[in-house]
């Protein structure tokens, strides 16, 4: 029995001699290194897939790649049909919409060549100010009562929820939103000015910005701002301001200085009230050039709705003469 012990007592102690290099040669090896986290691709923009779209519907000799900076961007040309053009129209769409938009886009880029009109539809950038986050803003000199019947200072739920609401949010004052905004008008102004040098080069007798939704908001706001000789005439159609974007239509229209057509739709109350609002507004500062043009809607028949705007906005272009 004694000679059976000593016989396994080598066997234990080189047991325990490999498991003591194993375990030294592991705190001797190198730590592993952590994999970075794959860094995701930023997506591409929406209006450049949209763009790539319609490059593939498009007729070619429509499509016009301008250069605006350093970014090349889509604009459909049609030449108007006439051996003596008026000029040509550019046409700067609205938020969500793209160069060849079914409403009011397409059939006036279209239509309008018929009356001796170029058109140049316009493929804008993405604009990022409204994904922003707008900021809570404190009401001035209001004092809120959060105390609770149980004598806590914690404002309920329903109680934060409804000063809020009573604060109101303003994203003009969202951090980083001057600076967006900035950025985005700089892209768009390009653009336009890109769209405004290729007119010239076509001859264009008269240079007209047409802007839908909030594209004539950007078009008004680019003559406000940069006042360019080149451009003779403003179509606004159904425009309206983008959300935390300053200063409003409003303000922005009537004290243009080039020949305004306000078109706007008279069946909603919003829609009349904020026109009146403008109108008043050109008759204070004496605004001669500012002219307003009343649609209404189709329900359910967008063919005669859309010749309905042609005719008005071809009519304000180029008026019949009057019979003396």
């Amino acid at each position: 029995m004694p000679y059976r012990n000593r016989s396994a007592l080598p066997a234990l102690c080189l047991s325990l001699l490999f498991t003591a290099v194993f375990s030294a040669q592991a705190a001797d090896a190198p730590a592993p290194v952590a994999e970075k986290p794959l860094e995701r691709q930023p997506l591409p923009e929406r209006s450049r897939e949209e763009a790539s779209a319609l490059e593939r519907q498009i007729p070619r000799e429509e499509q016009q790649q301008l250069q605006a900076g350093s970014d090349s961007f889509l604009a459909l040309w049609k030449p108007a049909n006439s051996a003596e053009a008026e000029g040509v129209v550019i046409i700067v769409p609205g938020a969500g919409e793209n160069a060849d938009w079914p409403q009011a886009i397409a059939p006036l880029r279209r239509k309008l060549p018929d009356a001796g009109w170029g058109t140049l539809s316009l493929s804008l950038p993405d604009v990022n100010l409204d994904t922003l986050p707008p900021r809570v803003i404190e009401a001035p000199n209001a004092a809120v009562d959060t105390s609770s019947k149980d004598g806590s200072t914690a404002a309920k739920p329903i109680e934060q929820a409804a000063s809020a609401e009573a604060e109101g949010t303003d994203p003009a004052v969202v951090p980083g939103a001057d600076e967006q905004d900035k950025t985005d008008a700089k892209r768009i102004f390009e653009r336009i000015d890109a769209a405004v040098a290729f007119a010239q080069t076509q001859g264009a007798r008269s240079v007209v910005l047409l802007g839908h939704g909030s594209g004539a908001w950007w078009a008004a706001r680019y003559l406000s701002e940069k006042q360019p000789s080149q451009v003779q005439k403003l179509v606004m159609v159904a425009g309206k301001a983008p959300v935390g974007r300053q200063p409003d239509l409003q303000q922005l229209a009537p004290g243009l200085k080039v020949p305004t057509a306000d078109v706007f739709y008279q069946d909603l109350a919003q829609d009349r009230n904020t026109a009146r609002e403008r109108a008043q507004a050109a008759k204070r500062l004496k605004n001669g050039g500012y002219k307003q043009v009343s649609l209404k809607a189709v329900p359910g028949n967008s063919s005669a709705e859309q010749e309905q705007l042609y005719r008005r906005v071809r009519g304000w272009l180029s008026p019949e003469p009057k019979d003396s």
